[in-house]
């Protein structure tokens, strides 16, 4: 008998492929992985299922055999409507694993992308299963995100965990709260071995503590997932968390594909022919339902939007700020002088040089890497090599994290508050601005402005919904770059609204658009949609529009997202300004300080 077993999580699709004997399997001797497929989806499941279909069935050489198919994962659900294919829950599915083919395990542990479970089993009883809530702390993700910020590769991080010499506390139960620890693990220049190390450290005792509760554990318990078969340091941490060896664990070699396996074992009921398999995935075998929540798409089409930019970078002088100095060489002959200013952020660096005229003649944006005075140094080196000559800077200014920092090691003329910095960029482009919206990485400021003067200036708290970060996650999560996933939200046609939520409560959100059907570009739309409904309704708790005002600038890196800008102006109902640098504008706005100052 074969059986197909489809593990559609979050992130990833795992099929595997089995063979038994009869209806009741009694060892794992009786079953034959016949085949298996491990493949990230990046939100399109129909499409990479389809593809991964073709490779399973070369497995089965007899093209008349019938194949019972079932489907589990937390993406699963809505699929297997759409297919009219049976569902089975994920942790059921894993159980049926160890009750049918490894009788004598107590405890299965499974880490996946975004979830973590625990299931204990006692001779005579119902297995007790247990999994974590809405966090993300002790998950894949968790992992993936730690390997961003040490700017490696995930597969590099047991490597790195395996030459560590120290163990430092990191908060694991949430994603936001540890990058604080490791950004400052980071900035006191801790090695990437400690930190990868540390991480799965905390990862381990998350699990144990969240999910075990008091209950002991004890052997044999049975290891499964993926950060499990491909991190193999992450099982030593979690051993040494329940202080047990090797000998007292189970790794079976498909660990990762345990619920797929569990699935196919419990998949009865009427089997498919070859053919029917075949065509699982495909459009003209789904059942598409529509969609339940949809916004209004951005723009209608791509001439839509170009035609958009190009008034917006017309109107707001997009031509006049950037320089028209294409030749370094000629800069002494043209009897200008130079401002200079730095917006030394928490983890990047910005630089600004600009001409009496306002005009950017040189800029550089760079990560810290946990040195703000190097990283400082090094922009002015490649500022040097870019003009070919010495200059001669007539004023210069400081802000962000490292403003007293950068203006006492440099002896920079002048240090202003970062909410200062952004007003006077934002003031030179629109002199009549009323509302100055900056949202960073990490960070969101609104400041309000009256008759030419800040009245009040409002800060997200330590969340990370609706700022850059919050966009830059799940586009990577998706298999995206943050550049390409904001054009195609551009060219939505059905934005599907993801509503107000914290970066962890998103998964939930994103999990039940793509079990709906929604596609990439619909799911990139609503993340626009839904950085600007948690900064009007969340950060703000607007009364009324009116108070933004008429004449509104946005700037901040998030806003290079021009999806982002048309979001705000839908749902306000204004027009909405920004300039061409918006990632470096507190930069430019310490520039324009220092020229003043001199002037």
């Amino acid at each position: 008998m074969y059986r197909l077993g489809i593990d559609i999580g979050s992130t990833t699709i795992k099929m595997a492929l089995v063979e038994v004997p009869s209806d009741q399997v009694q060892s794992t001797k009786e079953v034959r992985i016949l085949a298996t497929d491990y493949r990230r989806h990046n939100a399109e499941p129909m499409k990479v299922g389809q593809e991964m279909i073709e490779g399973i069935l070369k497995a089965i050489s007899d093209q008349h055999s019938a194949i019972n198919v079932g489907i589990t994962g937390s993406v699963g659900m809505g699929c297997a409507q759409r297919l009219g294919v049976g569902f089975h829950q994920e942790v059921i599915a894993a159980a049926e694993v160890v009750k049918q083919l490894y009788p004598d395990v107590h405890c299965l542990v499974d880490i996946g992308g975004e979830d973590s479970k625990m299931i204990f089993f006692e001779e005579g009883c119902v297995p007790e299963m247990r999994m974590n809530g809405n966090c993300a702390g002790g998950t894949g993700a968790f992992i993936d995100q730690t390997a961003t910020l040490l700017g490696v590769e995930t597969s590099e991080l047991n490597a790195l965990a395996a030459k560590a010499e120290h163990i430092y506390p990191i908060a694991s139960r949430c994603g936001v709260f540890s990058k604080t620890d490791i950004q400052n693990l980071i900035s006191r220049s801790v090695s990437k071995e400690d930190i990868a190390a540390s991480m799965l450290h905390a990862v381990s005792m998350q699990v144990v503590s969240a999910l075990a509760r008091g209950t002991e554990v004890h052997p044999k318990i049975f290891l499964c997932g993926g950060p499990f078969a491909y991190i193999p340091e992450l099982r030593k941490h979690l051993l040494q968390a329940l202080e047990m060896t090797e000998k007292d664990c189970i790794v079976p070699e498909y660990t990762q594909f345990i619920p797929a396996i569990g699935t196919a074992l419990l998949a009865k009921g009427e089997p498919l022919t070859h053919a029917q398999v075949r065509t699982l995935f495909s459009n003209d075998h789904c059942s598409v339902a529509p969609l339940s929540g949809t916004l209004p798409p951005l723009f209608a089409d791509e001439a839509d939007y170009q035609n958009w930019l190009s008034g917006k970078q017309k109107k707001y002088g997009h031509n006049t700020i950037n320089s028209q100095l294409t030749n370094f060489t000629q800069l002494s002959t043209l009897n200008s002088q130079l401002y200079l200013g730095v917006d030394s952020g928490s983890t990047t660096t910005k630089l600004v040089l600009i001409n009496e005229q306002g005009q950017l003649v040189f800029t550089d944006y760079s990560y810290n890497n946990g040195n703000s005075l190097q990283a400082f140094h090094s922009a002015l080196q490649r500022l040097r090599d870019a003009l070919g000559q010495d200059i001669e800077i007539a004023g210069s200014c400081s802000t962000g994290y490292g403003e007293q920092l950068l203006k006492t090691a440099f002896r920079l003329d002048h240090g202003i508050v970062e909410t200062m910095a952004h007003f006077m960029a934002a003031k030179h482009l629109q002199p009549n601005v009323s509302f100055v919206l900056d949202i960073g990485g990490q960070d969101m400021k609104a400041i309000f402005v009256e008759n030419g003067s800040i009245q009040r200036i409002e800060i997200n708290e330590a969340c990370s919904s609706g700022c850059g970060s919050f966009i830059m996650t799940f586009a990577r999560q998706l298999g995206y770059e943050v550049s390409d996933f904001a054009h195609m939200a551009t060219l939505a046609q059905h934005p599907y609204d993801l509503g107000t939520r914290c970066t962890v409560f998103m998964n939930s959100k994103v999990k039940q658009a793509m079990r709906e059907g929604a596609q990439v570009d619909d799911i990139a739309a609503g993340f626009s949609y839904s950085v600007i409904k948690n900064c009007l309704y969340k950060v703000l708790k607007l009364q009324s529009f009116d108070q933004l005002g008429e004449h509104i600038m946005v700037q901040g890196g998030t806003f290079r997202n021009h999806s982002v800008v048309r979001a705000l102006e839908i749902l306000t109902g204004k027009e909405v300004g920004f300039g061409p640098i918006p990632e470096l504008m507190g930069a430019y706005g310490c520039a324009l300080y220092a020229l003043g100052r001199v002037k």
